[in-house]
């Protein structure tokens, strides 16, 4: 089967799913937006690869994520275009999309049409009440007309969706009001590519060449928007006080200007794919944000890369966020409410004082990702083999029931 993985950030999981499909025996084009700015995973051709596998990223030169809304949605159009033309080219029989804002999806769904080709909408957020947030938090004129015009959109798209594959159980009840019919809808939780992100020494070039080794490192990895509360990083690098065997470092391109000149606080550059385990490793507590306002509505996914690492967690997210359950659920780390700063604060401290528990605690979150990032089963669960080999496109869907 000719099949494309779609995945507009480039998330390392995504690409790693293309890699074992490709191994599996189908013809994989993985597409991803290469002008978009995010840590990007593996997304570069290794020589292990399957000669069914392409990677490739798109780009728009002129593309500004923090720019005005209306310039952004015109330029996610025309993403959408180009990728849409690149699909045509592959002629895939089944297209797994992900990651992509609503007017470039609904432009990936109509060629998926046009070529007669399956089209499932991978869902990690309800983008709509993403974008209804966004909004109201900057005040931007017609916000709630706005919200509900992606809320509608949004939905057309799930409906029209030969399948669905949301992240979380917690997304059913949306799709349900969404009338999207259950039986194209089946549950597939994110995960991390366990053997890539293998535990390291805190003591490794990467925190050698930081200056970070030797000391007591809460670290923050990833993408840092507004819905991630980057104030709660600056209060905790000021708790520190004169301790200079203890930082904060958060490794990003986001939001991070407010942060810079904090005491006790250490911004770098994201870095590529292949570091990762030494950064991660480097960390002493590793650190998730998300604020009250995107908990029902996103999963931070760099808590599934950080349990690979074998470190301890410390998230700030509301309870019953997906990724606040997991963690508390099987012991690998301490979850406080978001946006409290002596919360967190607390929280970071009693983790300084008691290895024990940060050795217990990472090593669970290990067991964890080990006994569950299984990439060959969570494959299968994409394109179910059949006992005569490999099923033709429509037989996607009906192998799930």
């Amino acid at each position: 089967m000719r099949v494309a993985v779609h995945d507009y950030s480039g998330h390392p999981f995504q690409v790693q799913l293309s890699r074992e499909l490709a191994r599996m025996g189908h013809d994989v084009l993985h597409l991803h937006f290469d002008s978009f700015p995010t840590p990007k995973g593996g997304v570069h051709r290794r020589p292990e690869d399957s000669p069914r596998l392409v990677i490739e990223g798109l780009r728009l030169h002129d593309f500004c994520k923090y720019g005005h809304f209306i310039r952004r949605r015109q330029q996610e159009i025309r993403y959408g275009h180009l990728a849409a033309e690149r699909l045509k080219r592959f002629r895939p029989d089944l297209i797994l999309s992900a990651n992509t804002p609503l007017d470039a999806q609904r432009i990936l769904q109509r060629a998926a049409k046009q070529m007669g080709a399956q089209f499932v909408f991978w869902l990690q957020d309800l983008y709509s009440a993403g974008i209804t947030t966004f909004l109201h938090k900057r005040h931007f004129p017609g916000a709630r007309l706005i919200g509900a015009w992606y809320r509608h959109l949004e939905g057309e798209i799930l409906r029209a969706s030969d399948a669905v594959i949301p992240i979380s159980p917690d997304f059913l009840t949306a799709l349900a009001n969404w009338r999207v019919d259950p039986t194209r809808v089946r549950c597939i939780e994110n995960w991390a590519p366990v053997n890539e992100l293998t535990p390291r020494d805190q003591d490794n070039l990467w925190s050698r060449t930081h200056r970070l080794a030797g000391k007591f490192v809460y670290l923050y990895a990833g993408t840092l928007g507004l819905k991630h509360e980057p104030r709660l990083l600056r209060d905790l690098a000021e708790s520190l006080g004169d301790n200079s065997d203890s930082i904060v470092a958060v490794v990003s391109d986001g939001a991070v200007d407010t942060l810079r000149g904090a005491r006790n606080l250490r911004v770098i550059p994201s870095q590529p794919w292949e570091m990762m385990p030494e950064v991660l490793a480097t960390g002493s507590v590793l650190l998730a944000l998300l604020d009250e306002d995107s908990g029902g509505f996103s999963v931070p996914s760099k808590v599934l890369s950080y349990l690979c690492a074998g470190r301890p967690l410390l998230l700030s997210v509301p309870s019953g966020n997906a990724a606040a359950r997991l963690v508390f659920e099987n012991a690998a780390g301490l979850v406080v409410q978001p946006e409290d700063s002596p919360s967190l604060i607390a929280a970071a401290a009693h983790l300084a004082a008691n290895p024990l528990l940060r050795s217990r605690l990472a090593a669970n979150g290990l067991a964890y990702a080990r006994k569950t990032f299984d990439i060959e089963r969570i494959a299968r669960q994409f394109v179910s083999d059949e006992t005569a080999g490999v099923p033709k496109p429509k037989a996607m869907a009906a192998a799930w029931h």
